[in-house]
């Protein structure tokens, strides 16, 4: 009898064991790579967007799902992508207000943020696996960068212009190493350190911890290791994983404050994504490296990096030695947000770039 549990228990730790490494596998691979939207892989409808419904507020990207927008200016189209991610713009950029007798911006909330399409609440199956991947499909990396080109299609560009901040930059790229052929220019401002993890610096998390206040670091820590529970991440529901994404604002706003910045109230996230952050996790995995596939894109590029961010100087000049046709520049006295901080001298940099694009 002895003998049998023994060997019962063995069974059970092997199976845990198993389970772990199988769990710690998943976690590490990335589950989008350059490549598999063009190829119509991990997606749930096709590239080709559906018809458009009578709601002039909203794009149909997928039957099921609608993205929120709304535009600004008039002339040549213009893609906006937010950051966060999952943090809508809530009104147009003050550094592209100048610009607006030439270009119409089309700003839009990703899916599963904002005004836009939220397709989950609570997951009821218990299958991690599974949820993973169905998380990646609607949500994930693929996902967003598939609306994009439904958008471009949607708005009738067989070229398109693309502004992306901060993680909307690293899509962008994304999307222009995907569809090279259909991208005008891209005018990527302070994009996220995502093309390699982990990231060199040791990525946003790592940053903000230094600069806070010995009172707050405690607390801090807490909150870093509760975002990055994926074991439970299942068990939560939308608006608690959209909360606990928000928690992040005091800390990002305390350590920007030890920089002698402070950071404008309407660039941060009040209407923010749940389950669309967590799908980015699961997209990009804990070790991938996307650089490569950025090299190919020929259509020009400016990069913009505020001197007072954060993220490092270097971390953005990355985008720039990638691209084949780029530009750099730094704007003085601006954080992750130079649009609205500098918004003159941002309107100028861009103004200069476009020119008659």
């Amino acid at each position: 009898m002895k003998k049998t549990i023994l060997i019962v228990i063995v069974v059970v730790l092997v199976a845990l064991v198993v389970g772990g490494v199988w769990f710690w596998n998943a976690m590490q691979q990335p589950l989008y790579e350059p490549g598999m939207v063009r190829a119509g892989k991990n997606l749930r409808a096709p590239l080709v967007p559906p018809a458009q419904s009578a709601d002039k507020n909203f794009w149909t990207v997928e039957n099921d799902i609608k993205l929120y927008h709304f535009a600004d200016g008039a002339g040549t189209n213009v893609l906006v992508v937010h950051g966060g991610p999952g943090s809508p713009f809530a009104e147009p950029l003050a550094g592209l207000k100048s610009l607006t007798n030439n270009y119409r911006f089309h700003y839009y909330d990703q899916r599963g943020s904002g005004k836009s399409s939220h397709p989950f609440d609570r997951f009821a199956s218990s299958n991690f696996y599974e949820n993973m991947q169905t998380l990646d499909r609607t949500l994930g990396l693929g996902a967003q960068i598939a609306d994009i080109e439904r958008v471009r299609q949607i708005l009738g560009d067989d070229k398109i212009i693309i502004v992306g901040h901060s993680f909307g930059g690293f899509i962008a790229s994304l999307y222009a190493a995907e569809f090279p052929e259909h991208v005008k220019a891209l005018i990527l401002i302070a994009p996220a350190e995502m093309l390699i993890m982990p990231p060199e610096s040791g990525g946003l998390f790592e940053q903000v911890k230094p600069l806070l206040p010995e009172n707050m670091k405690s607390k801090y820590d807490d909150y870093v290791k509760r975002v990055l529970d994926f074991g439970n991440l299942f068990s939560r529901n939308e608006a608690e994983l959209a909360a606990l994404n928000r928690e992040f604002v005091p800390y990002y706003e305390a350590a920007m404050k030890a920089k002698g910045v402070a950071v404008p109230a309407s660039n941060m996230p009040s209407d923010n994504g749940g389950w669309m952050v967590q799908a980015m996790y699961m997209s990009m995995g804990m070790k991938h490296d996307y650089r490569a596939a950025l090299k190919p894109v020929s259509a020009p590029v400016l990069v913009i990096h505020g001197d007072k961010d954060l993220q490092p100087e270097k971390a953005s000049r990355m985008y720039s030695d990638l691209f084949p046709n780029s530009k750099f520049q730094i704007i003085p006295n601006a954080s992750h947000f130079a649009f609205s901080e500098q918004p003159d001298a941002f309107a100028r940099v861009v103004s200069e770039f476009l020119g008659k694009k």
